[in-house]
């Protein structure tokens, strides 16, 4: 699975993006972190919100574009956990990382590395920050 996050100014701009957004939008590139399980366990860590108020929230990977029969997909990233990236430093998200890092996603794929996975949400708080300064949004391209 890939995942590309990327920035737009609305959900039918992010629409735009089911070809891939590379080259189009302020993108980051990861593989493998998706907004509904992986980056849920993160917000819930991040914002202090539960995991159940984060799967429940609306923008919760909630599907903008599909194509292919679901192979590809844009999915919206909830406000909280865009702002809460926007505003983290690297110390905050830092001391997350390793308690995110042992959840069951990752232990099921055979544990995750902790520096990784710190170099992955650096990045995304990165693009949210530049995103935010621009007056735009947080989505994910989903490509299986």
């Amino acid at each position: 699975m890939f995942t590309d996050y990327f920035a737009a100014a609305s959900d039918e701009a992010a629409a735009g993006a089911i070809d891939g957004p590379g080259g189009k939008f302020d993108t980051v590139q990861l593989k493998g972190l998706d907004p509904a399980v992986k980056l849920a366990r993160l917000e819930a860590l991040l914002t202090g919100r539960t995991l159940d108020q984060v799967i429940e929230d609306e923008r919760s990977a909630a599907m903008i574009a599909m194509a292919d029969d679901g192979e590809r997909l844009v999915l919206t990233v909830t406000d909280e956990l865009f702002t809460a990236l926007a505003e983290a430093d690297e110390a905050q998200l830092r001391s997350v990382v390793p308690a995110w890092s042992q959840t069951e996603e990752f232990a099921l794929e055979g544990g995750a590395d902790v520096e990784l996975l710190i170099e992955d949400v650096v990045a995304l708080s990165a693009l949210a920050r530049r995103a935010s300064g621009r007056g735009e949004q947080m989505y994910c391209w989903l490509c299986v």
